[in-house]
């Protein structure tokens, strides 16, 4: 996934028309949307949303900041740069996803 982004985020930046302030942050299949949210520090987030879920940048950003930053970065037991294996911030980011009005709802 990171070697697609890398080179899809190069290739928008050297043929855009625009100064992309914001940087890349999505691209559509037929399938489905790829998000993209990168911190200053170049932390990534991506998340996959349905077609026609507009800019979810916002909703990214406060992924980074209320479950990454708090049950992560201030963790001691989690260390940074490593894959996290924290239990508290796998459940506080699942409770984070399905509180959000684009996820879909389903019977089971």
């Amino acid at each position: 996934m990171y070697g697609m982004l890398f080179s899809i985020k190069s290739f928008v930046n050297r043929i855009s028309p625009v100064d992309l302030k914001d940087g890349f942050s999505s691209f559509k299949t037929s399938k489905y949307k790829c998000n993209l949210y990168e911190t200053p520090s170049g932390l990534k987030f991506i998340m996959n949303t349905d077609l026609n879920v507009g800019n979810i940048r916002e909703i990214l950003h406060r992924l980074y900041y209320t479950v990454y930053v708090e049950y992560v970065v201030k963790n001691p037991l989690c260390k940074l740069g490593q894959p996290i294996k924290s239990d508290l911030f796998k459940t506080k980011l699942d409770e984070f996803v399905r509180e959000l009005p684009i996820f879909p709802l389903r019977a089971s």
